[in-house]
């Protein structure tokens, strides 16, 4: 969604100049890439125990200040760990944007996990999570809006997107618009619950025994329909995972049909711009039950 956006160069040796000026009693602490980086945000390690968090692109400028005043209230209620902040950057040293220092969390991603699509605990340990979260107070929390691409608002958002990208799918466009109507024909009527809004296997952490250690990047979190949160269910977990996942992180029938809207939209606009995306048409051959 900013893939058009002017991006800043971030790499090590900038991240270096800013800590060294905003933060001098870091300036020996060393500046490291991590295995597995982001797309909205880039993050190094600073020593062994701080990462530096840095937006890559004007679209994403808004995560911070949230995240920031956000992520300390949430912890407490949560079964799981989650960044724990240090300090705020300002723009400096050609960077434009605000940035972050946050707590190292170890741990290993699970998209470099390997296979975990059928791993009923993982998926256990998912549900509850988001469980945990939709239960923590939203009073003054963010709504959707463009700090998170509006996530939290109903999937019909998208819609135009959605319904020019079916168009691509050849024999599977008219399942896809079917399943796509369903998804718009419901609305989240209760009061606005907390969502982290990209549940993806760069985002949740596995300790040393495959258990999951932490949830990470709560760029596009806010606070509305839950819908958004529920897309492992296609696009991570399989089998009796997937039931596992479902039934922990339970939510009625209209809400779950929302939550495919969403993965159905985002394995669709993956698609058009990579079409050989294996893991975006293996989303889509679930999604489309087939």
């Amino acid at each position: 969604m900013c893939a058009a956006e002017r991006r800043p160069a971030i790499d090590a040796a900038l991240v270096r100049r800013l800590v060294d000026a905003q933060f001098p009693r870091w300036r020996g602490l060393p500046v490291r890439p991590v295995e597995h980086d982001g797309w909205d945000n880039r993050t190094f390690r600073l020593g062994d125990d701080l990462s530096v968090r840095l937006p890559s692109a004007e679209g994403y400028r808004e995560q911070v200040a949230k995240e920031q005043r956000w992520l300390p209230r949430l912890a407490p209620h949560l079964p799981t760990a989650i960044p724990q902040r240090v300090a705020q950057g300002e723009p400096g040293e050609g960077y434009p944007f605000a940035w972050s220092v946050y707590r190292w969390l170890p741990g290993t991603p699970v998209v470099l996990a390997g296979d975990v699509s059928r791993d009923a605990a993982l998926a256990e340990a998912v549900g509850a999570f988001l469980v945990a979260l939709r239960s923590a107070p939203t009073a003054g929390a963010p709504e959707p809006g463009t700090h998170n691409f509006f996530r939290g608002a109903p999937p019909a958002v998208y819609e135009e997107e959605a319904l020019t990208a079916f168009d691509l799918l050849g024999p599977d466009a008219g399942r896809a618009r079917a399943l796509w109507e369903e998804a718009t024909a419901s609305r989240w009527e209760a009061d606005p619950v907390w969502f982290h809004g990209d549940v993806a296997p760069g985002n949740l952490l596995l300790d040393a025994s495959g258990a999951l250690s932490a949830v990470i990047d709560f760029g596009t979190c806010g606070v509305g329909d839950p819908a958004c949160d529920l897309v492992p269910a296609w696009t991570l977990f399989e089998g009796d995972a997937r039931d596992a996942f479902v039934a922990v992180a339970g939510l009625d029938d209209a809400t779950w049909s929302r939550a495919r809207g969403w993965a159905l939209w985002k394995a669709a606009i993956t698609l058009r711009d990579r079409p050989a995306d294996a893991e975006a048409r293996a989303t889509l051959a679930r999604l489309l039950g087939r």
